[in-house]
Formats: structure tokens, C-alpha cells, sequence
């Protein structure tokens, strides 16, 4: 289950040529569970139709500080009571000015005086206007009164200009919306979280290496920080982006992802090795291709650094450690010798062979073992459910640890 089922959102939108791209975002936000209501101000009305977003929210559109159907309902007060976040977006620069200096002169600006939760503010304008001191004064004005904003990205806006003011993608926003929803278990935490494979080159074009997408340690990252922690991810070669707020340090071979734990780790209160790190390394490297009908039968190797192993033995130096064991047979009693022989406090088991849990799937279905005995069986979830499960795990047993 998402964090934004039966989430209550109240999207404000204002008048910005930006208006058409959070269409997408209401059917995104209803796709996992959200229900979404909309006000528009009386600009945005003139960029895209109250009717297109009240099909797509399916529920009435605001646009009126006075409701013709229910006058007495005080649309202004029950909107603002009623729903869990009130995210503005695109947010103008008129609007942004509206909020600073606490104007009541339009539905959605009274319904922000009105709202004691949530409010997460976008701006979306040109880049001259939004560089303004007077509109930089008054989004620090904004800051201040505990309004979260999420800076624009820079880029060719419609205007042809090129700068800061573009409406920020809906991945940031949506883990803004998250990390406002998520239980702050880990406030006081600095995690340390390897992904992905390595890639172990045996000449300047080829590597040995795995099918590791890093999904599984890329939703620990994200949503470790939903929950407020510090984090640094360490991650092997991958296709996907880096959680907003997340410290990534990108690494190919498994030496260096053994250098940059090492150097990371007196600052970690966390450690979670989810990375598929190759256990072995060509002896040698060849200093150029190796040409078809060169190369031998066989290829020396190496053993590479036990990363997992080596921070076990740390002992009570470590923080603490939650390690991955991805198997294809004797799925627990390989997790449990792992867990014992490395010296852990959590391993996560999955089986590589199924098409749904196996590695580049978006869902897992995992075992939980730790140290005291316990046993966790979790059901077939999304990776970013699946990391929600292991991080409740990890705080109990932090709880413990005290």
C-alpha cells in the first residue's frame, strides 16, 4: 500500500503556461491510492479547463471564493480543513506574492491562510521574474512560514528564455509529497546504502559483471530519506536517478566500492548492503582489446573484498548492519548462514528466480531474519513498499539496540 492511499490532496493551480504538465500529475497521484481536489485561480483557467481537471480528479473543480451550489458550506475553511496536504503548483510569481505577504483576495491564496498542514509550493516562471530579489524575498518570506518549496529546474521555457523557473519534474515532487507523509523513523540517522552491480574489466571494452538494476538499493535511498534520515548511497554503474536529497557516489568495481564504504563509514549509524557486488576479478587487466581468436579458454580470477564480511567482524564498532542474500535455491538456509557467518543484524532473502521477484522487477517478495531469531515473511510488494517494510524492521530493532 502506498503512503498516499486515501491521502486527501488539495492541488492548487495558478496561472502558468506550466498548468498542462500537473494534469499528469493528478492521474498519477490517484494511480497510488490519492484523492485529489483542484482550485484554480481565475489565470489558470486560461491555460487548461476546469473540465479537464475535474474529469481527471473526478471531483469538482474550485475556482470561486463563493460556492453557487453551497454557499454554506464556507469553501474556503472546509477545503482547508479537509484535506492532509495542500500542494500549489504551478505556483506564479502573483501567487508566490499573495502567499509572502498573506492576501486573502482569491480562493485558493484565502484557503492557504486557512490550511494549519501541509503546504508544498512550485514555482514555475520566467527566469528573469523568478531570479527577482523581490521574488526571492518572498519565497524566503514563505520558508519562514513553514511552507516547503521545491526549487524549479533550469531549462528553455516556453517564453524561449533559458534559466531557472521551469516546473520541477513530478518525481521530486512526488517524493516531497511522500517524505511529508512518511513516519520520521529515522530523523536521526546518517545511512549508508550500497546498489547496483559492479563491473569487474578483464580489457578496456569487456567486464564480468551481473544483472543488477539497483531498484531494490535506489527505494531503500529514496525512501530512508522519506523518513528523514542522512543518506549516502554508493552505487554501481545503473540507469536510474538519484533520489532528490540522497548523496550518490558512483563507483564500477567492487575495490572501489570497498575504498568508498570504508571511507564513509565512521559517520553511519546504518548500513545496508543491498549492492550485487561480483565476487571475483579478472587476475589481470589487459591494457588493450583483446582481439577475436587471442584470447585464451580460460580467465584467471581473483577473489574480490567481502565488503558485508569485513564490517561484521568490526564487531560492536559497527552501526548497524542489514545485509541482502539473493538466492535461487535454499533461500532461508543460506539467509540464516549469511546472517550468522558475516555477523548481522538483518538480511534480507529474495529468490533471483522468479519473474516477478528476480533481478530488473519492480516488486520483491522477500524474508526477513535477524539476529534475535525472528522471522518475517513480507508478501509480494513494490520495491519502494518492500523498503518501507525493511526500514519499520530496522527501527524495531533499534529500539532494541537501546
Amino acid at each position: 500500500m502506498s503512503l498516499l492511499t486515501d491521502k486527501k490532496i488539495l492541488l492548487g493551480i495558478t496561472g502558468s503556461i506550466a498548468a498542462y504538465k500537473v494534469a499528469d500529475w493528478v492521474r498519477a497521484l490517484r494511480r497510488e491510492g490519492g484523492q485529489v481536489t483542484v482550485v484554480m485561480t481565475e489565470s489558470a483557467c486560461r491555460f487548461i479547463s476546469p473540465l479537464t481537471l475535474a474529469a481527471l480528479s473526478g471531483n469538482p473543480v474550485h475556482t470561486g471564493m463563493f460556492s453557487a451550489e453551497a454557499p454554506e458550506t464556507i469553501p474556503h475553511i472546509n477545503l482547508a480543513r479537509e484535506h492532509d496536504l495542500l500542494l500549489i503548483a504551478p505556483a506564479s510569481a502573483q501567487t508566490i506574492a499573495r502567499l509572502a505577504h498573506g492576501l486573502a483576495d482569491n480562493l485558493l491564496a484565502t484557503i492557504a491562510l486557512a490550511t494549519s498542514g501541509p503546504i508544498l509550493v512550485c514555482p514555475a516562471m520566467n527566469s528573469v521574474m523568478f531570479q527577482h530579489p523581490a521574488t526571492q524575498a518572498n519565497l524566503a518570506t514563505i520558508r519562514s512560514y513553514g511552507y516547503g518549496v521545491l526549487e524549479p529546474d533550469c531549462g528553455k521555457m516556453a517564453c524561449g528564455e533559458e534559466g531557472p523557473g521551469r516546473l520541477t519534474d513530478w518525481e521530486t515532487v512526488r517524493q516531497a509529497i511522500l517524505s511529508t507523509f512518511a513516519p520520521k523513523t529515522l530523523a536521526e540517522e546518517h545511512v549508508l546504502i550500497t546498489a547496483g552491480p559492479t563491473r569487474e574489466a578483464f580489457d578496456p571494452v569487456r567486464f564480468l559483471s551481473n544483472p543488477s538494476t539497483g531498484k531494490m538499493g535506489y527505494a531503500l535511498a529514496a525512501t530512508a530519506r522519506q523518513r528523514g534520515a542522512t543518506v549516502t548511497l554508493i552505487s554501481g554503474p545503473t540507469a536510474l536517478a538519484v533520489p532528490p536529497g540522497v548523496k550518490c557516489i558512483q563507483v564500477t568495481s567492487a575495490v572501489e566500492m570497498q575504498a568508498e564504504v570504508m571511507r564513509c563509514l565512521d559517520t553511519a549509524t546504518i548500513v545496508v548492503k543491498a549492492a550485487a557486488v561480483s565476487d571475483y576479478r579478472p587476475a589481470e587487466k589487459e591494457p588493450h582489446k583483446v582481439k577475436k581468436g587471442q584470447a585464451a579458454l580460460s580467465l584467471p580470477l581473483v577473489a574480490n573484498p567481502d565488503i558485508l564480511k569485513e564490517l561484521g567482524e568490526r564487531g560492536q564498532k559497527n552501526p548497524l548492519l542489514v545485509g541482502f542474500a539473493a538466492e535461487s535455491r535454499d533461500h532461508l538456509k543460506e539467509g540464516a548462514r549469511k546472517l550468522k557467518e558475516k555477523n548481522l543484524d538483518l538480511i534480507v532473502v529474495n529468490d533471483i528466480g522468479g519473474a516477478e521477484t528476480g533481478f530488473a522487477a519492480d516488486t520483491n517478495r522477500v524474508t526477513l531474519l535477524d539476529r534475535n531469531g525472528a522471522k518475517e515473511e513480507l508478501p509480494l510488494l513494490s520495491k519502494e513498499e518492500t523498503a518501507h517494510r525493511i526500514w519499520d524492521t530496522v527501527g524495531r530493532l533499534m529500539t532494541d539496540n537501546r
